[in-house]
């Protein structure tokens, strides 16, 4: 956990304006001196003179507020902070071993107990006992996380995190986002709105890298009250490179496996009125079977179009809206030579099965030869800016 080099004090109701920090003291530090007698600080032995921020007894203190430990006399020997459920805070010393900070990350609606002890010049030991308690949000921040813990993917795939509540501060809270990968690459986080942002890379992922989320939110002020409630990490894979490029025009489909070219298949995609997008789609979803019925994308029953298909084979899905790539044995007169769909690319059985058995969730899918593009949001749509676009939707850019 990162952990903030520099102390301050941050209490509300329960603590005291005038005098931020409990002192504990043993004695008296130092020997007095009357006037006319010399300024030079004494160098006899004292006892440790400790000050806790926040105060003892204090109340809804800030979740980001580092607790801070210091002594002007002597050392810190321990220092311990606990919540509730006895969960340690994970904290520092500096050089000195004179104060103690704690990471800016405490629960909201949670009591912290301090313990510890500090020694004096004198050798005499002073125990630390504290405790307070953090403001209630009004609003809890959590996070949902796609890919999913362990998952392995496809090079296209981008880190989406969704959140419970809206973020108002997001430079807040993209501060205690971070992507870390087994070799180096250059990517971005990118707010799609206020309750989503997303991470990519610059170029696809490397085939066969480990990456690491770690979601450090816990404690931080996303606004509006909304306080970040947990932290999470979750570690994901990248599989092989698949490539898939439909050329609507041709009436063919190209798939690249690690570089090379692996299968041409012939296919159809969308007729006249339900045109296939162009631009770069990403597998989102993968049946082995699916029904598909034209009521989803707002096509009646009595109408001309509509259809309901109970087993549409090797089915993966490129858009929300409802462009899927799948085996179609009902339009293989046209496969190769006419596009007679509803905006779906589709293929025979037996190549729609070889290829749904070379992909993952997060593989690419290049469509051109359409006038027809990408709505942004339809899907997982991040390929579809440039780069410095894409990097200028960081809250930290």
């Amino acid at each position: 956990m990162l952990v903030a080099g520099a102390a301050c004090s941050d209490t509300e109701a329960g603590g005291s304006p005038s005098s931020p920090g409990t002192t504990q003291t043993s004695g008296t530090p130092g020997v007095s001196t009357t006037p006319g007698a010399s300024t030079t600080p004494s160098q006899e032995p004292a006892p440790a003179s400790v000050t806790v921020v926040p105060a003892k007894g204090a109340t809804s203190v800030k979740p980001d507020t580092p607790v801070t430990v210091r002594t002007s006399v002597g050392t810190l020997k321990d220092v311990t902070l606990e919540d509730d459920d006895g969960d340690k805070v994970a904290g520092r010393f500096n050089a000195d071993k004179n104060q103690w900070t704690s990471a800016p990350q405490l629960e909201p609606g949670a009591t912290y107990t301090l313990t510890g002890s500090a020694e004096g010049t004198d050798g005499a030991t002073v125990p630390i006992n504290s405790t307070f308690r953090t403001l209630k949000a009004a609003r809890n921040l959590k996070a949902s996380v796609a890919p999913l813990n362990g998952e392995t993917v496809g090079v296209a795939m981008p880190i989406q995190i969704y959140w419970n509540n809206p973020v108002k501060d997001r430079a807040a809270v993209e501060k205690r986002l971070n992507v870390t990968t087994s070799v180096p690459v250059d990517g971005s986080w990118h707010w799609m709105n206020s309750k989503q942002v997303n991470y990519r890379p610059k170029n696809y992922w490397p085939a066969g890298i480990k990456v690491t989320v770690n979601i450090d939110t816990q404690g931080v002020n996303a606004g509006n009250s909304v306080w970040g409630s947990a932290s999470r990490e979750i570690s994901f894979s990248i599989g092989k490179s698949v490539i898939t490029r439909v050329d609507v025009k041709k009436h063919k489909m190209y798939v690249t496996i690690s570089g090379k070219l692996a299968r041409t298949i012939p296919i159809t995609a969308g007729k006249d009125g339900f045109t296939t997008r162009s631009g770069t789609k990403v597998i989102m979803e993968k049946y082995a079977t699916k029904r598909m019925d034209a009521r989803t994308v707002g096509i009646q029953p009595g109408d001309p179009e509509y259809y309901d298909i109970h087993d549409v084979k090797w089915a993966q899905r490129v858009t929300s809206s409802g462009e899927f790539m799948h085996g179609a044995p009902w339009s293989s007169g046209s496969q190769g030579t006419e596009n007679v769909s509803h905006g779906c690319v589709g293929m025979s059985l037996a190549n729609g099965q070889w290829y749904f058995r070379q992909t993952l969730r997060g593989d690419p899918v290049i469509v051109t030869g359409t006038t027809r593009t990408m709505e942004p949001g339809n899907g997982w749509t991040d390929w579809n800016l440039t780069w410095p676009a894409y990097k200028a939707g960081s809250a930290l850019s």
